[in-house]
C-alpha cells in the first residue's frame, strides 16, 4: 500500500522498462492504431486548415483585440470540460468507444458548416467553434483509450507516438491547404471552411469503415474486459481499495497517482499560452506578410512528426515522465528565446522548432503515462478527466495572456508566462517524482 500510494505513478512509469512477456511490444503496432491514425490524419487536415487561418480571420479581418482573441482562443481549447468527461464515461458504458468517438468526430465535422454559415458574426462564430471543440472533447478520450486497449503496456508510449504523428501529417498538410486556397481565391475563407467540411467528413467515413467497434469492449489479445470488482487495490491499475470500478470518472481522483498525474498536468497546462498566441509573436517580431501567417504551424509541426515516435519509444525505454517535464522546458525555452535580441531566421527557426519538440514529448506521452494508472474499464473516463483538467487550465492560461498582453504589453505578459511555466515545472517535477521503490 505505501507503494501504491506514494510512488505508483513511478511504477506505472517504470513498467515501460519491463520487458513484454509477450514480446508483442517489439511487434508491429496494433490495426486499430493504424486506423485511427489515418482517421486524425484526415480529420487533423480539416481542423488545422481552419486553424491557421483563425489568428487572421479574428484579429486583422474582424479587428478583435487581444483580449478578445484570448478569450475566444480559450473557449476553442476549453469549452470541451463537462463533455469530455460526458463522452468517457458513455464510452467506458459497454465499450462504445467507436461510437461515442464517431459522433465527435461528426460534430466536429458540422462545424465547419457553422463557421461559413456564420458570415462574420462573432457569436456564430463562437458557437462554431464551441461545436467543433465539443466534438474534440466528445471523441479524444474514447480514441486515446481505443489505443491504449489496443497495445500491450510496455509498447503504450510507441503506439501513441505513431498515431501523434500519422495525426501530425495532417496537421501539417491542413496548413499547406489553407495557404493554397488563400491564395488562389484572394483571401476567400469561405472556401476554407467548404474543403475543411469535406475533410472532416471523409474522416468519419472512414472510422466507420475500418476501425474494429469490438476493441473498446475486449482487452488487449481479444479477451474480455475485467470484471468490475471491489476487492481490487490500488496500483497501476488505477483503482481504490473497497471502491468498485464503476465509480464515476470523480472516483479516480480517490487515486494517489492519478491525481498527481492530474494535478502536474493541469499545472503545467495553467502556464501554457498557446501555439496560437506564439505565432502572432513571431508574426509581431518579424513582421513579415501576413499572407505567410498559415505556414507558421507547419515549421513546428514537422518537428513533430519527426520526434513523435522516437519520444515515445525513448519515454517507453527510459519512463515517462522525464520526457514529459522536458518537453514543457522545450517550450519554455520558447517563451525565452522570444524575449530575446535574437530575430530573423534564426528566430523563427528556433520558436518553431522549440515548439515542435513540446508536442512531440508531452501529447502521447502524457496519455502513455497515464494509462497504467487507471483500470481497462475506466481508461477512457480517466483520460477525459485528466484531459478536461488540462483544457480546463489553458482556458486560465488563453484569457490571462490576452489580458496581460492588453494591459501591461507583449514583453511584460510574455516574462510572466515564462516565470508562471518555470514555476510550475518545479511544481510538476515534484508531482511526478519517483519513488526509491520504483524506476521513473
Amino acid at each position: 500500500m505505501y507503494l501504491a500510494s506514494t510512488g505508483a505513478v513511478a511504477q506505472g512509469d517504470a513498467a515501460a522498462t519491463t520487458p513484454e512477456r509477450s514480446g508483442a511490444g517489439r511487434g508491429r503496432v496494433a490495426g486499430p492504431v493504424l486506423a485511427l491514425g489515418a482517421v486524425s490524419l484526415v480529420t487533423d487536415i480539416s481542423s488545422e486548415m481552419v486553424t491557421a487561418v483563425l489568428p487572421l480571420y479574428f484579429v486583422l479581418q474582424l479587428g478583435l483585440s487581444p483580449l478578445q482573441f484570448g478569450f475566444l482562443d480559450g473557449l476553442y481549447n476549453g469549452v470541451t470540460a463537462l463533455v469530455r468527461l460526458a463522452g468517457g464515461y458513455a464510452a467506458d458504458r459497454r465499450g462504445r468507444h467507436k461510437l461515442v468517438a464517431g459522433g465527435g468526430y461528426a460534430l466536429s465535422a458540422l462545424s465547419r458548416l457553422g463557421l461559413l454559415l456564420a458570415g462574420g458574426a462573432t457569436a456564430g462564430i463562437g458557437a462554431a467553434l464551441a461545436a467543433d471543440r465539443v466534438g474534440k472533447g466528445v471523441r479524444t478520450a474514447p480514441r486515446d483509450a481505443l489505443i491504449s486497449l489496443s497495445s500491450p503496456p510496455d509498447a503504450l508510449g510507441r503506439a501513441f507516438g505513431v498515431h501523434r504523428a500519422m495525426d501530425t501529417t495532417g496537421a501539417l498538410l491542413g496548413p499547406l491547404a489553407a495557404f493554397a486556397l488563400l491564395w488562389a481565391t484572394a483571401d476567400a475563407y469561405d472556401a476554407v471552411f467548404v474543403v475543411s467540411f469535406c475533410f472532416g467528413l471523409l474522416g468519419v467515413l472512414m472510422l466507420v469503415a475500418f476501425v474494429p467497434g469490438e476493441v473498446g469492449a475486449r482487452g488487449r489479445g481479444g479477451t474480455p474486459r475485467r470484471s468490475e470488482r471491489p476487492e481490487c487495490v490500488e496500483g497501476s491499475d488505477g483503482r481504490t481499495p473497497g471502491v468498485p470500478g464503476a465509480v464515476g470518472a470523480f472516483g479516480l481522483l480517490r487515486v494517489p497517482a492519478f491525481r498527481r498525474v492530474l494535478i502536474a498536468a493541469a499545472l503545467l497546462g495553467a502556464a501554457t499560452i498557446g501555439d496560437s498566441f506564439v505565432y502572432l509573436l513571431l508574426q509581431r517580431r518579424l513582421d513579415f506578410a501576413v499572407a505567410w501567417f498559415p505556414l507558421l504551424p507547419l515549421g513546428s509541426a514537422a518537428v513533430y512528426l519527426l520526434l513523435a515516435v522516437p519520444a515515445g519509444r525513448l519515454a517507453d525505454r527510459t519512463g515517462r515522465r522525464v520526457p514529459f517535464l522536458a518537453g514543457h522546458v522545450a517550450l519554455l525555452g520558447g517563451y525565452l528565446l522570444l524575449l530575446s535580441p535574437a530575430g530573423g531566421r534564426p528566430l523563427l527557426a528556433g520558436v518553431l522548432l522549440l515548439v515542435g519538440v513540446f508536442y512531440a514529448a508531452t501529447d502521447g506521452v502524457l496519455m502513455a503515462l497515464v494509462a497504467p494508472v487507471v483500470a481497462q474499464e475506466r481508461r477512457a473516463s480517466g483520460m477525459a478527466v485528466l484531459q478536461t483538467g488540462q483544457a480546463l487550465a489553458r482556458l486560465v492560461a488563453a484569457a490571462g495572456f490576452g489580458a496581460a498582453w492588453t494591459l501591461w504589453g507583449l514583453r511584460p505578459a510574455l516574462t510572466c508566462a515564462a516565470l508562471a511555466l518555470t514555476a510550475a515545472l518545479a511544481g510538476a517535477a515534484l508531482l511526478l517524482r519517483p519513488s526509491s521503490e520504483g524506476r521513473p
